[in-house]
């Protein structure tokens, strides 16, 4: 499984940033297309609990996310 970074753009200042595990490029832009204009709801690593109108959002970023473990730098 590879990580994915979802960030949903409201304007230029507002965002929320989901993580994702799924097999490629192609499934985390599928998962996206499929909640387009949905409520969708998710817990993020802070532990806060989302709901979000995909239909209020302008801009959706997908990429892979390669997160660095900082305990060992």
């Amino acid at each position: 499984m590879k990580e994915f970074k979802i960030t949903y753009f409201f304007d230029a200042e507002h965002y929320i940033r989901r993580f994702i595990f799924v097999e490629s490029q192609e499934k985390a832009e599928a998962l996206v297309q499929n909640e387009r204009d949905q409520y969708i709801s998710f817990t993020d690593s802070r532990g806060i609990y989302h709901e979000l109108d995909t239909g209020k959002v302008r801009v959706t970023q997908v990429s892979e996310y390669h997160r660095i473990d900082k305990a060992k730098s």
